[in-house]
């Protein structure tokens, strides 16, 4: 995510931060290249020209010039801006006093609507809402169907009328049956097509006309690009939009779409869409995501993600049993489940502050499909083997190879990483129990791969 423009930024600011002053000629320069990275990121011309414009009278003036770190103090220039061309602050939604809050998704075909809905559901839910899913799509072929698939794999209802009834009367529809079940939160997913055209804009004022969305969100492909911020203010003039959710956010390289749409149309990006499972959907916050572009990472977040996936008890027995040298193949197993639950590796890797600038790991590829045969091995295993893997001579080791498909040498690979993992684990406990400082194994600076680390 945002791969080429984070790069390209963190490069420019290395060479600011070494100075021990900064020049109104080393800000130029550094705008220069600002400039060029943000258009090669796809973003809106006049965007460009504010931003950078905005960012070269703070960084000329007393309060980067007179700074002890100029450097530093122009990279945080930079950060405030981004924070505000994103939005300043998160955007919730707007709840109505009085049930239900009407949400309408709307977008062009092929940007995620549908899925994006149910994805919406399941957030909601998890904040203690009760959401009802309504198919207002009755165009595209097994959108319906598609819905009703969602909803029941999560376990959210889904209101339908079939395909040859109108929009606006399965909208209306879809209200009445929320107010009759109890149910706070309608989500209506709209039709799309390939296009804006006037027939599609019609009917998408039919529907806010009858039932008076309190919210009315743009769902759009971050991938697209600057065609995204052009769809964004095209939906915008017409409708009144109320936000934006960007989906595929997580596979946006440039990042045009996410520094372009709120400058462009005064919408707020509201959510984003961080990858194809159901729980991929996170709030969009300004401040974290320009974090991550300048390569600060995204601390927050990460916690906000294992305070929803770790157990508390487990981890707490667990640090006791690190303590005590207990720390088992079903330990192991039992953190890269934890894990897993988390999201993607290399995502999880992304938010913690500095990790790409870790030449160690410039060229490590975190493969998540590996970790399903570190999984495999383990599983296969007598209970007795992963609480003493000590026993493991080559005729378990076949055995264990041929029940997981792997080979003897992935087995090896995996004992002598539980192994590395076991001391290093050891060494945090004993330093969070007041023992001191430790560098890693036998002392040495370094890092081990885990054998989902290629």
């Amino acid at each position: 995510m945002f791969e080429g423009l984070a790069e390209k930024l963190q490069n420019t600011f290395k060479k600011l931060r070494g100075k021990g002053k900064v020049s109104e000629a080393d800000v130029a320069e550094a705008m220069r290249e600002v400039r060029m990275a943000l258009l090669a990121a796809d973003v809106s011309l006049k965007v460009v020209k504010d931003f950078v414009a905005r960012v070269k009278e703070r960084a000329v003036g007393q309060e980067v010039l007179e700074s002890l770190t100029p450097g530093q103090q122009v990279v945080k220039v930079v950060y405030e801006e981004l924070v505000a061309l994103m939005g300043g602050t998160s955007s919730k939604l707007t709840l109505s006093p009085k049930p239900p809050t009407v949400v309408m998704l709307v977008g062009l075909q092929g940007a995620g609507k549908t899925t994006t809905v149910s994805k919406l559901g399941l957030f909601l839910r998890k904040q203690g809402r009760r959401p009802l899913l309504a198919a207002c799509d009755v165009y595209r072929p097994a959108a319906v169907k598609q819905l009703q698939v969602l909803g029941n794999q999560l376990d959210l209802p889904v209101f339908s009328m079939g395909t040859g009834i109108s929009p606006v009367d399965i909208a209306k529809g879809a209200v009445e049956h929320a107010v009759a079940h109890g149910r706070d939160m309608v989500l209506l997913d709209t039709a799309g097509r390939l296009h804006i055209n006037e027939e599609l804009m019609e009917e998408l004022k039919s529907i806010k006309s009858s039932v008076r969305p309190h919210e009315i969100l743009l769902v759009v492909d971050a991938m697209t690009g600057q065609d995204a911020v052009n769809v964004a203010e095209s939906f915008h003039g017409q409708l009144g939009l109320d936000g934006v959710i960007l989906t595929k956010l997580d596979g946006d390289a440039r990042g045009g779409a996410a520094l372009s749409v709120k400058a462009v149309t005064g919408c707020p990006i509201k959510f984003a869409g961080m990858g194809e499972k159901p729980d991929a959907l996170e709030q969009f916050h300004p401040d974290r995501m320009a974090s991550r572009i300048l390569g600060m990472g995204d601390v927050l977040t990460l916690i906000e993600k294992a305070q929803a996936n770790m157990d508390a008890q487990m981890a707490k027995d667990m640090e006791q049993r690190l303590r005590k040298a207990e720390f088992t193949l079903e330990d192991f197993l039992a953190q890269i489940q934890q894990m897993k639950k988390m999201g993607p590796l290399d995502q999880l890797m992304g938010m913690m502050p500095g990790m790409n600038k870790m030449k160690a790991l410039k060229d490590v590829q975190i493969d998540d499909k590996d970790m399903k045969h570190v999984e495999a091995i383990i599983l296969s295993m007598t209970p007795e083997e992963r609480r003493n893997p000590q026993i493991l001579k080559d005729s378990r080791k076949r055995r264990i190879a041929r029940g997981s498909g792997t080979s003897v040498q992935q087995v090896n690979n995996l004992l002598k990483t539980f192994e590395q993992t076991r001391k290093i684990f050891k060494q945090f406990a004993d330093m969070r129990g007041g023992k001191g400082p430790g560098k890693g194994p036998g002392g040495k600076k370094g890092m081990f791969r885990m054998p989902f680390m290629k």
